[in-house]
């Protein structure tokens, strides 16, 4: 296969060479250079205890520097005032959730309504599989992807056991072609079709933890929607990564984790989205549990209607929008990373980071397969599993490394390289434009090089 031209590759940067030179001009002319200051990327012992090559935001993102201020406003408030913090706190604690409200819709495409910040992302996708996957004898199928990250798995399976169905019969697990590494869409729809009134659910990874592809997911949804099917999307990979628009795209639900590209730390709080559609106020999702048109869900008391829930009465009647999926008071010093996240990702906006993530992954893509005259057998021992259509992905590239196993990650870091492995040969590798550079991404594609 012929080595392609960077011009070839959408979004990437022009007149490009293989030279350290070029990567530290983009570096210059980069209008999100000074973001990366906001961060504390890890150091290595392997290039003299300076930052890493950091290239696994999409397990765990780098820490945002204000962080610290951020909980330790939290714990000052808690010192100084104790329950009452609730209401006087520099930012009161009653309400703290729902400053996370407007910046989580701009970053997901929904009204502020749509999304509420709580719980962990596999707690949530229960919590909405309670309201969105009834099935009956008739349409009890959920389908997946087969790659599918393993919580998703064992959450619909779980699901539809549930209910008495057996696991192996109601789970559709949808493969690429023979051959190929990335589902088509054709395909997808097809399947839908060919399961027809038996399908219940479709849930799936917006962006597939293993291969990094992003679905199309106003095509998907539209199709299956028209079919009277549920469709939701776990957003682990997606959130912050992609451009979204869940609201216009008419998607049922999503859930979502903030520890990856949200850089909200581990096991933070997740977030939630329901269409205004099943959750307005007085409609369908909203009102008693007594009432007709009311949504099925497990009830707690922070989902009440805020009008009714300090006056501590026995009956639920739940808040209008995704607020009503609540069950408990937020954590408060889980959310305040996540705050901060938020607030970074409203000030430089996603249009300007989507147009810095295509650049940099179509950057790493042209340094792995071109041919280099000095390691001209490098190339062909990369096979990128990620669709090569940038519509088609985000910033993470996987990369299958032809006789290589495990022990090509203790070579990456041996090089000053943090990121990612999954058996048997495969190296995920994810250049965040929020604080990843074009010269880490050309170190690390020499590292890379350097260990075939």
């Amino acid at each position: 296969m012929p080595s392609p031209s960077l011009s070839s590759i959408p979004g990437a940067p022009k007149f490009a060479d293989p030279s350290e030179a070029f990567a530290l001009r983009q570096d210059e002319q980069d209008v999100l250079r000074h973001a990366r200051e906001l961060f504390t990327i890890p150091r290595s012992p392997a290039n003299g205890h300076q930052d890493a090559i950091y290239l696994t935001g999409n397990s765990l993102g780098a820490m945002p520097k204000s962080v610290r201020p951020a909980i330790e406003q939290e714990l000052a408030d808690w010192e100084r005032l104790g329950v009452e913090a609730h209401m006087h706190g520099k930012n009161p604690w009653v309400p703290y959730h729902e400053a996370c409200r407007e910046p989580a819709s701009r970053l997901v495409g929904a009204l502020p309504s749509e999304v509420v910040l709580m719980n962990s992302l596999t707690v949530n996708l229960h919590l909405l599989m309670v309201s969105f996957y009834r099935p009956t004898t008739e349409r009890f199928k959920i389908v997946i992807e087969d790659t599918a990250f393993p919580s998703d798995s064992y959450a619909v399976q779980s699901q539809a056991a549930f209910y008495g169905f057996d696991a192996s019969a109601a789970i559709i697990r949808l493969k690429p072609r023979e051959g190929e590494t990335a589902l088509r869409t054709d395909d997808i729809l097809a399947s839908i079709d060919r399961e027809g009134p038996s399908l219940a659910l479709v849930l799936l990874g917006a962006v597939n933890y293993l291969t990094g592809q992003w679905f199309d997911m106003p095509r998907i949804t539209a199709h299956a929607r028209s079919k009277g099917i549920i469709v939701g999307w776990d957003l682990a990979h997606a959130a912050g990564n992609v451009p979204l628009s869940l609201h216009d795209w008419n998607v049922d639900f999503a859930a979502w984790c903030s520890y990856k590209y949200l850089n909200s730390g581990p096991g933070a709080v997740a977030g939630a989205f329901v269409h205004e559609r099943h959750g307005g106020g007085g409609a369908r999702g909203g009102g008693a549990i007594d009432s007709p048109d009311y949504l099925h869900r497990f009830a707690g008391w922070w989902g009440n209607d805020p009008a009714a829930r300090f006056k501590m009465g026995p009956d639920f009647a739940a808040a209008p929008g995704a607020d009503g999926w609540q069950i408990s008071n937020p954590p408060i010093f889980s959310l305040a990373p996540v705050r901060v996240s938020l607030g970074i990702f409203d000030r430089f906006g996603m249009p300007t980071l989507r147009a810095k993530s295509l650049a940099l992954t179509g950057y790493l893509e042209w340094l792995l397969t071109r041919h280099d005259p000095d390691n001209p057998t490098a190339s062909s021992r990369f096979t990128i599993l990620t669709p090569r259509d940038p519509a088609q992905r985000g910033c993470q590239l996987s990369i299958a490394v032809q006789g290589c196993g495990r022990e090509m990650l203790s070579k990456l870091h041996a090089r000053g390289v943090i990121c990612d492995f999954r058996e048997p040969n495969v190296v995920r590798a994810a250049p965040v434009p929020l604080y990843t550079s074009f010269h880490d991404v050309w170190r690390f594609a020499q590292a890379l090089r350097s260990c075939c």
